[in-house]
């Protein structure tokens, strides 16, 4: 098998990990909280915002009016997916996501989240 073959099935046995991260201004402080099933989208939300397609406005605005260089983008926590029995990811990210909203409460002025 040559290398660019071995690479691409290496690449398709990987798993994605699921997690909850935030999008962090540094010059205001407000966070968007957020989760996904593949963290490797990342990359994506970042596109979105250079984009201008962003959902959340309010996020957009800001990346406008303060560029680029004041966020960051960083993963607060992996999903640890359980050994043995039924494991539904899709809940267990979502009461992941509960605890970070709980902890960080992105509302109002400290966020770009808004309330359920």
């Amino acid at each position: 098998m040559n290398r660019r073959e071995e690479l691409k099935q290496m690449y398709k046995e990987v798993k994605p990990q699921a997690g909850v991260y935030q999008i962090k201004n540094t010059v205001t402080g407000k966070v968007l909280v957020g989760s996904t099933l593949n963290l490797k989208s990342l990359n994506g939300k970042r596109m979105e915002l250079q984009l201008g397609t962003m959902m959340n406005k309010a996020l957009q605005h800001e990346w406008k009016e303060y560029g680029e260089q004041s966020f960051e983008i960083e993963v607060l926590e992996v999903l640890e997916k359980k050994k043995t029995g039924f494991f539904d990811a899709k809940e267990a990210l979502l009461k992941l996501e509960e605890k970070w909203l709980e902890r960080l409460q992105p509302y109002g002025e400290r966020g770009y989240n808004r309330e359920k």
